[in-house]
């Protein structure tokens, strides 16, 4: 039985510089503002846009990343889960907030379009380990082909008239 899927993914600019803070423990938790805009023409023709604002939040080595690489206007793309969460505040009133809370990121565009200079694809999260990639180097040496695997006995015995396709 299967249990859901909790899964966001946005592509947008960031209305403002990211904010990071760390945790007691030294974990970096950088919250981000992300605009996505939709465009669509009405009955008459014209072209309307609408614009929607993402509280977006990393954690860890991510958070890390997006501080020091994401500035105002930089456009990213965001993979993570919606998350809901209820709390009081000082004035004793219950508040709700809606967060995104991200374990990809990816920078997009480049240094005159506020991409941070770069492009890389980062992995990331706040619980559980996940893996990360760097952003690719240019003066990275090739990757080197394996080997070609040794032939098995029952190999040479195979012609190409026993493949029944």
């Amino acid at each position: 039985m299967a249990r859901g899927i909790n899964k966001v993914i946005l592509v947008g600019n960031l209305g403002n510089d990211p904010d990071t803070k760390y945790t007691q423990g030294g974990m970096a938790v950088t919250r981000i503002s992300l605009a996505t805009t939709s465009v669509r023409k009405d009955r008459e023709g014209n072209t309307q846009e609408r614009t929607e604002w993402h509280r977006v939040v990393f954690f860890g080595k991510l958070g890390e990343i997006a501080g020091e690489y994401l500035r105002k206007g930089s456009q990213v793309y965001v993979e993570g889960s919606i998350r809901y969460d209820k709390y009081t505040g000082q004035d004793g009133v219950e508040k709700y907030s809606t967060d995104i809370i991200a374990d990809e990121m990816q920078m997009l565009g480049g240094r005159g379009e506020g991409g941070g200079g770069s492009r890389g694809e980062y992995r990331g999260g706040g619980d559980r380990p996940q893996q990360q990639r760097a952003p690719a180097r240019q003066d990275a040496q090739p990757r080197r082909e394996a080997p070609p695997a040794k032939s098995n006995d029952f190999a040479d015995d195979f012609a190409d008239d026993d493949i029944p396709f």
